[in-house]
């Protein structure tokens, strides 16, 4: 019994057994906490909607995009860090592995103290930029601002558990992030219910819920002494390990805050149709999270697994995982596209009663509905290039259907829908870019695949055994 608990709470090793059995051992943890992070922003939704009312809800999301594009940083270290420790796992060179860590944590506390400075500075003037209606202007500001103040906890939850998950494991970040939801929500109840703290209570609760986390996985990081080590020797910033992390994570960097900068511009669009358009916006996107969560985890999985088994040198079993993941990924993906056309609109009338946004809301998601399809093959493949060690690719792709694709479209189908009665244009236009963008990228990243110039961008250097 111990055995079977140490197995599971430990790291795994995906370069032996069955991949389809690695990679769905590794990705249901991932998918309960995918869910429990869609919780944890859910929960926000509700009670803002509920307890607050329709113009906080839009004044939350209004500020997403913001945020978004600040947590670059982040993600570009996530990615980095997750990458070398995958290969460097898969390599059993424990002695770089241990360095890679100790320099992605020095990383994230560097970038945390940045952002803590610049981004409540700028909030303000990011939101009057964005063209925020003057109702929800002041509110969108005070979250924006508190979240900044904090944003160290969740990049420190997100690096630490992106560590842990490179090294095979994806049981303990779960637990974490179901103890933050579960403070998250006794918070968030708390400081609006019975505080009557209005969205600055929402965005307390966040941040601090997302400090413990963070603080959890840091401890477990520290315990776990048979595979790394956390000491003055390997917690500095070495420069060899600084400028991978920055070479593997800057495309996905790039990538976050291209496609952030994209949605701020299809945000100050959105603004411009008004509160009741902002409301569904922020409403179907959180109905949107729960369909996305089975793209983004087997996206994850892939990176985990086939960071392990370049770092061994083995690409056949790679190819092998590589088959079985997608299958999964299309099953699971198509299952809860399902769910969500049927149950859809009782999960909107969580976040608001207002009839108008509802049915509005439901009507993008029928809109939206085949492109959660074309994710789960995007996302998978540009899981598997990016676990080999190539960052760049997907991130083309990523430009490619952001910026060239969905942005234009967007304002086009705005342009020429105008008429008397709406002389902005059709709202349609917010999500049916974005579903034309899915299909198209989905066609790009197989192509690219195909192509193969992902193979042979091990960094351990290992030979490849076939």
């Amino acid at each position: 019994m111990a055995g079977k608990l140490k197995a599971l709470f430990g790291a795994q090793d995906m370069t032996q057994g069955s991949p389809r059995k690695n990679i769905a051992l590794f990705a249901a943890p991932l998918l309960i906490g995918n869910l429990a992070q869609q919780l944890y922003n859910t929960v926000d939704a509700v009670i803002v909607g509920q307890y607050i009312g329709d113009g906080a809800l839009a004044a939350v999301g209004a500020s997403g995009p913001v945020l978004n594009l600040l947590l670059l940083l982040f993600m570009g270290i996530a990615t980095g860090a997750g990458i070398m420790v995958a290969q460097y796992y898969g390599a059993r060179q424990r002695d770089m592995l241990s360095r890679s860590v100790g320099t992605c944590i020095l990383l994230t506390l560097i970038s945390g103290i940045i952002i803590m400075i610049v981004g409540p500075l700028i909030a303000g003037p990011l939101m009057s930029l964005l063209r925020t209606p003057q109702d929800i202007y002041d509110m969108s500001v005070t979250y924006l601002t508190i979240i900044f103040l904090g944003m160290t906890g969740g990049g420190f939850y997100n690096i630490l558990a992106g560590v842990l998950r490179g090294m095979g494991d994806s049981v303990t970040p779960l637990l974490f992030l179901l103890v933050a939801c579960l403070l998250n929500i006794v918070l968030d109840i708390q400081f609006v219910v019975s505080f009557n703290m209005g969205v600055a209570g929402v965005a307390w609760a966040t941040i601090i819920a997302q400090a413990v986390s963070a603080l959890l996985c840091l401890v477990r990081l520290v315990l776990m002494k048979g595979q790394v080590d956390l000491n003055r020797h390997t917690l500095r910033l070495n420069r060899e390990m600084t400028l991978r992390t920055v070479r593997l994570g800057l495309p996905s960097g790039l990538t976050q805050a291209i496609f952030s900068m994209a949605a701020l511009v299809v945000q100050a669009l959105t603004n411009s149709f008004g509160t009741t358009v902002i409301a569904c916006s922020i409403v179907v996107m959180r109905v949107d999270g729960f369909a996305m969560m089975p793209n983004f985890t087997f996206g994850m999985a892939m990176t985990t697994f086939v960071g392990q088994n370049v770092g061994a040198g083995l690409l056949r079993r790679v190819d092998e995982g590589t088959r079985e993941g997608m299958q999964m990924a299309l099953g699971v993906s198509f299952l809860l596209t399902l769910g969500i056309l049927f149950f859809g609109e009782y999960l909107m009338r969580l976040f608001t009663k207002t009839e108008e946004v509802v049915l509005l809301g439901m009507h993008m998601m029928r809109i939206l509905a085949v492109g959660y399809i074309a994710m789960a093959v995007t996302q998978s493949l540009s899981g598997v290039m990016r676990g080999a060690g190539d960052t760049m690719t997907p991130m083309w792709i990523s430009i490619i259907t952001t910026v060239i694709i969905r942005v234009p479209i967007a304002y086009l189908w705005a342009f020429l829908t105008r008429t008397p009665a709406n002389p902005v244009g059709s709202p349609d236009c917010i999500f049916a870019s974005l579903l034309i963008s899915w299909v198209l990228g989905a066609v790009i990243t197989v192509a690219a695949y195909r192509r193969g110039k992902w193979r042979g961008k091990g960094i351990t250097g290992v030979a490849a055994v076939e």
